[in-house]
């Protein structure tokens, strides 16, 4: 048997989500209770650049020792303050940085905390 031509035809189907998926930002809600406490200090946070990682000079810090309430999609790199001028993280000087970014992101203000385990951090639950 012979098979007829037909004129070819477009189906469209209308999409319906059926579950909801986050495309962007971070799946947890809520922020952390960032404690200022670290040591004054020249303070210093680690980044890559051309896959070499160093340590980026922030500047002479003072503790605040207050406790900011900020997003947990911020920048919390580690980072270390130099007691003893050298230049280089020496045992005792390492900490977590939080770095608050102004326009264009450029940073704003930096923090600094002793507690290492961030999984212990206080949160706020919005």
């Amino acid at each position: 048997m012979k098979s007829r031509w037909a004129e070819p035809k477009i189906m469209v189907q209308k999409f319906t989500p059926n579950e909801y998926v986050a495309a962007c930002g971070s799946t947890v809600e809520g922020n952390y209770l960032f404690k200022c406490d670290a040591p004054a200090g020249t303070l210093y946070y680690y980044t890559s650049s051309w896959g070499h990682q160093y340590a980026e000079r922030l500047g002479s810090y003072t503790p605040c020792g207050r406790t900011h309430e900020t997003s947990r999609d911020n920048e919390f790199p580690d980072g270390f303050v130099d007691y003893n001028h050298n230049g280089k993280e020496d045992e005792g000087e390492h900490v977590i940085v939080w770095l608050e970014r102004g326009w264009m992101g450029s940073i704003y203000n930096a923090h600094a905390t002793t507690n290492l385990d961030r999984d212990s951090w206080e949160e706020q639950i919005s």
